[in-house]
């Protein structure tokens, strides 16, 4: 089973024009609105892989009660917790010729209840689970909720025997990597702002991710882009790269998501390392492709998994 958990989740709207001006009027030739937020797009793609994911998240107002009805529409397990303010909506404006403008909304402020209530509710569906859970902790933390809270979803998770990812940045990462969570996966911004390092290409980009894992993290990934994909378990000494294959998407917005849910989904089928690094990286690049963040096709996954190559990667602790 896998548990998706979303502290700041949003209603996606994605809006297409032509060209888009700033300061002036820009009309759209089409929209669409999805469930979304980081662990929304995580469960869609575990769906879509065959699994059977629940999320877990704040939903409030109208937009709240969209987000919800969104993710059951998709046979997403829902296990919501209502909050006075509205759930917010992230927008994403995508010209015909590629560029993608993205409007995020900070999220309200979580009272002390609320939390309190979704850490109940957290508590509550770990223990009904079966054996081996992964539990996924993804996206922004909103006002207040502490910036240690990550770190303290993971003990709660590892207290009751499950294996937890978080993907999130900054403070709060740091501090979750002082809780030995199972898995982290920056992007490259994201790994730089960690590490205070510049990562320039592959061979800096691993320094960093052995540092990462250094500070607490079992295994974790660093994405650069079109450039490739870095994984590495702490117990070992090769660090594996994988080259994506080159195909004009719509938008990236959501890959990282999408490769979350393929690192998640192989290790739990306990797939050969090789293999757990190609199905991540067809993940990534498949939602490029899709409709929507988190829209990943299967089709598009298994073909581009047969093109993704992974090599064992050479360089310098020095870069």
């Amino acid at each position: 089973m896998f548990v998706c958990v979303s502290l700041n989740p949003a209603m996606d709207k994605r809006v297409r024009v032509v060209q888009f001006h700033r300061g002036q009027v820009n009309r759209a030739t089409g929209v669409m609105q999805a469930p979304g937020g980081k662990a929304a797009h995580v469960a869609m793609v575990l769906r879509t892989l065959g699994a059977d994911p629940l999320w877990i998240g704040f939903a409030g107002g109208v937009t709240g009660s969209e987000l919800v009805e969104g993710l059951k529409a998709l046979s997403i397990r829902v296990e919501a917790v209502a909050t006075n303010s509205a759930t917010r909506v992230n927008l994403e404006i995508l010209e015909d010729e590629g560029a993608v403008t993205e409007l995020l909304e900070p999220g309200e402020t979580v009272s002390v209840k609320e939390l309190q209530s979704l850490e109940n509710v957290y508590r509550a569906a770990l223990p009904k689970s079966r054996r081996n859970t992964t539990v996924i902790l993804s996206g922004s933390l909103p006002p207040g909720v502490p910036q240690d809270y990550y770190a303290t979803l993971v003990e709660i998770g590892h207290e009751s025997g499950c294996r937890v990812f978080v993907d999130t940045s900054g403070e709060p990462m740091k501090l979750a990597l002082k809780a030995r969570p199972d898995f982290v996966k920056p992007n490259q911004e994201e790994a730089e702002r960690l590490s205070g390092s510049v990562i320039d290409g592959p061979g800096s980009a691993g320094t960093v991710l052995r540092r990462i894992l250094h500070e607490g993290a079992r295994a974790g990934a660093i994405s650069l882009g079109s450039r490739g994909l870095l994984w590495q378990r702490a117990e070992e000494e090769k660090t594996l790269f994988a080259r994506v294959p080159e195909i004009a998407g719509r938008s990236t917005v959501g890959s990282g998501d999408a490769t979350l849910a393929g690192f998640a989904f192989a290790e739990k089928q306990g797939f050969e390392s090789n293999e757990v690094l190609r199905l991540a990286a067809a993940c990534g690049a498949a939602n490029c492709l899709a409709e929507g963040p988190g829209r990943a096709r299967a089709a598009d996954i298994a073909r581009l998994k047969q093109e993704v190559r992974v090599a064992t990667l050479q360089y310098s602790e020095k870069a």
